[in-house]
């Protein structure tokens, strides 16, 4: 009897053993996965906006959650408070296990530079930032071709001929924008001013963002252009309490103020974010730049869904020829300060 009861144990141990792996077999399957290969793991590393920015750190959440459905990928998101959390919270994603990991931020360069070569087994990529290393993908945009879609759009509604841009740090990459937006607005009308541009040291300070909007509001601009992260929702609630136009961007942030955000220029964060990690479920990923410019649908304007019926048909139309024109290569978008004075000496010249 005792011998009976072993034996039967050990069938069922067997059965039980064998049935779990059934079950875990089974789990494994799915979008991006084969047989009893595991899904893997892709971390995150937010900047201090992090997510509900409404901007670039929720556009890269979207391209995760996205991976999450459709590759069955397995995510670790890190919150940064400040600029001092960035080398820790990427070193500790990495020590997690993911093969693969995002910083999303300009900032995050000297960082991940740091990091990055202490796990060469690895895959690392950053947003808006230029890393040469051999297990890093920068992930680069034409921030430029977009703003100048604004500028253009910008430059044909103002009734004031006054213009404005607030930015959240004044580094190059925020210059782009302000080059390429100023430059569309020059295109559309030689006499639009375009005020000095508020840069106030943030991407989440709202209060000052607003604070910045009202000057520029104060001083006759009826629209002002941000590209400043969390800070910019500040901006949209100066323009929505002035009765004036902002400009959005990163993500569609026309719906934060119905209205009052003329347009946003969109930089597809989510769509590069995922690319990547569809590359690395393939097995195709490859360090280097990838650069994501208005041909490549990249970057663009939102659908003007609330404002459509205040600009016209036939501003739109307009805006739709510019944009054809720079997909063509039929003109070169400034995208730094430098290039913005050569270009607007151009105008003048015609």
């Amino acid at each position: 009897m005792r011998k009976a009861l072993t034996c039967l144990g050990v069938v069922a141990s067997l059965a039980w053993l064998l049935t779990g792996c059934g079950s875990s077999e089974q789990k494994a399957e799915g979008p991006g996965r084969s047989g009893n290969k595991p899904p893997i793991k892709v971390g995150i590393v937010f900047d201090s906006g992090g997510r509900g920015d409404k901007s670039f750190n929720d556009s890269a959440w979207a391209g995760i959650e996205r991976a999450v459905r459709e590759l069955g990928v397995q995510e670790q998101a890190v919150e940064s408070k400040s600029e001092k959390d960035y080398e820790a919270n990427l070193t500790a994603v990495a020590d997690r296990g993911c093969q693969l990991v995002f910083a999303i931020g300009i900032n995050m360069k000297t960082a991940l530079e740091k990091v990055a070569p202490n796990y060469p087994d690895t895959k690392f990529a950053i947003v808006d930032a230029s890393v040469d290393l051999p297990n890093v993908r920068s992930l680069l945009f034409k921030e430029e071709e977009g703003s100048f879609l604004a500028g253009y759009l910008a430059g044909l509604v103002t009734r004031t001929k006054k213009i404005g841009f607030v930015g959240g740090m004044e580094l190059d990459l925020i210059k782009k924008f302000f080059a390429g937006y100023a430059a569309g607005a020059r295109t559309a009308d030689p006499a639009v001013t375009i005020l000095p541009a508020k840069y106030i040291g943030s991407w989440d300070n709202v209060d000052l963002a607003k604070t910045a909007a009202a000057t520029l509001f104060g001083q006759g601009a009826d629209i002002v252009y941000h590209a400043a992260g969390r800070a910019g929702q500040g901006v949209i609630d100066a323009a929505k309490q002035r009765g004036k136009y902002a400009i959005g961007v990163d993500s569609d942030q026309d719906a934060l103020a119905p209205g009052f955000v003329l347009t946003s220029m969109i930089k597809r964060v989510d769509e590069a974010v995922f690319q990547t990690i569809s590359d690395a479920v393939a097995g195709n990923f490859t360090a280097g730049s990838k650069v994501y410019d208005l041909k490549a649908k990249g970057v663009g304007l939102s659908p003007f869904t609330y404002t459509k019926d205040k600009i016209g048909s036939a501003v739109l139309q307009k805006v739709s020829e510019m944009e054809k024109r720079i997909a063509e290569g039929a003109i070169k978008v400034p995208a730094s300060l430098d290039e913005l004075r050569a270009y607007e000496a151009g105008l003048t010249a015609r």
